[in-house]
């Protein structure tokens, strides 16, 4: 009995030169991304010195707020904190998609998304999230039409 021959290799194509430089520029050039996520990360840190001087200046005053005031305020502070979340998915999923992975090492607070949001799944993080914070937005808006 013979065993079947197994199929000769193909013949390795070496690509030109300049098709290789074009490919190798073209997959470094993800690393262009980076300042606009240094940047959302600054607007992160803005982000927080905004949260801190609102909920400064609403807690200081929190003892004559009227029950609707109060909402309004817890309301801000949840439209703050939504806009952060919104800005860490698109830091972390949009460099681990499109720049490089990031390396946790075997940290055990690394979030159970970080690593699978594909392109998709972060298109559809960002519509919930916006409309998370239009929602707010809109019920701030009636609540403070029914104030004044």
């Amino acid at each position: 009995m013979t065993t079947p021959a197994t199929p000769a290799p193909k013949p390795h194509r070496t690509k030109p030169v300049l098709e290789r430089w074009l490919e190798t520029g073209l997959f470094r050039a993800r690393w262009l991304m980076v300042p606009f996520y240094v940047g959302l990360v600054m607007a992160l840190a803005g982000l927080v010195i905004v949260f801190a001087n609102e909920a400064w200046h609403k807690f200081s005053h929190i003892t004559s707020m009227n029950p609707e005031q109060a909402i309004l305020m817890a309301l801000s502070l949840i439209d703050l904190s939504l806009a952060g979340n919104l800005l860490l998915i698109v830091i972390f999923s949009g460099y681990e998609n499109f720049v490089s992975k990031i390396d946790t090492g075997d940290d055990e607070d690394r979030p159970a998304w970080m690593g699978t949001v594909d392109f998709s799944g972060l298109k559809m993080k960002l519509i919930a999230s916006i409309v998370a914070i239009s929602g707010i937005a809109l019920l701030k808006a009636f609540m403070q039409l029914s104030e004044n």
